[in-house]
């Protein structure tokens, strides 16, 4: 009877043991869907640039446009930040406005923000990606006029400038960026993302530079949130937007 006993409780062992095994492995595949997620949500946070459908429908003055280029954009955007020092932007759109807090600590950021508000350039985009519960994204559109302004603008990217106590909380304002061949993570100058998400999107932190926050209208972003996308998060009916500098 022993022996029976002995097999008995081996085979629960052993049981128990592959169950385990069982559980562990289907937790590393949990994990791993987590991970590939983040990193999907992370890699597309880039300029995702569609073919330009053409038409006129803002109007930018290509001819008072200063084209910048690398070597020069740090000197030029220090010195845009002393002549230049608003923090308070307000966007407009169809679902309400969005009033957001650019931070003294991330300057060249803040200035070229507020340089292609001043000119005008985001009125000629759109909020483009909607990640519901993750962030919305604006700064870019399918116009001809954006992708003018964009070439006229110049192709410069701007160096990271993370701080500590920038992090992407709800309502952070952040920079977007290319993910290709970019080391150093600098941001694109053109696209921000606001974070939706109730948590926040940490894992973005020191990947994105979070130049400002939303201080009012988090309820228009939520709004901006629930509209339906395509396959690559781009509303079905555009959202356009207009943004002023308020002191």
């Amino acid at each position: 009877m022993s022996s029976r006993y002995s097999f008995i409780i081996a085979l629960i062992l052993l049981i128990n043991l592959s169950c385990e095994d069982t559980k562990s492995e289907q937790k590393k595949i949990e994990k791993t869907k987590i991970e590939l997620e983040k990193e999907k949500k992370r890699d597309s946070l880039l300029n995702a640039v569609k073919i330009p459908k053409g038409g006129k429908n803002f109007s930018v003055d290509l001819n008072e446009i200063e084209t910048l280029e690398q070597e020069k954009l740090i000197p030029f955007l220090t010195q845009y930040a002393k002549e230049n020092p608003e923090t308070l932007v307000e966007i407009s759109t169809s679902f309400g406005n969005i009033t957001v807090r650019l931070y003294k600590n991330t300057p060249l950021h803040r200035a070229n923000f507020l340089r292609l508000v001043k000119m005008g350039y985001f009125d000629t985009s759109f909020f483009h990606r909607v990640a519901k519960d993750f962030v919305i994204q604006g700064g870019n559109s399918d116009l001809e006029e954006t992708h003018q302004v964009r070439h006229k603008v110049g192709s410069y990217l701007i160096p990271n400038e993370f701080k500590v106590q920038n992090t992407h909380l709800r309502g952070a304002f952040s920079a977007a960026k290319y993910s290709e061949q970019n080391v150093s993570k600098a941001s694109s100058p053109f696209e921000f993302f606001i974070v939706q998400g109730e948590n926040g999107a940490h894992h973005l932190d020191n990947d994105h530079t979070v130049f400002g926050k939303v201080i009012s209208g988090m309820d228009v972003v939520d709004k901006i949130a629930q509209v339906e996308v395509d396959q690559s998060e781009w509303p079905k009916k555009n959202i356009t937007m207009k943004i002023k500098v308020l002191r």
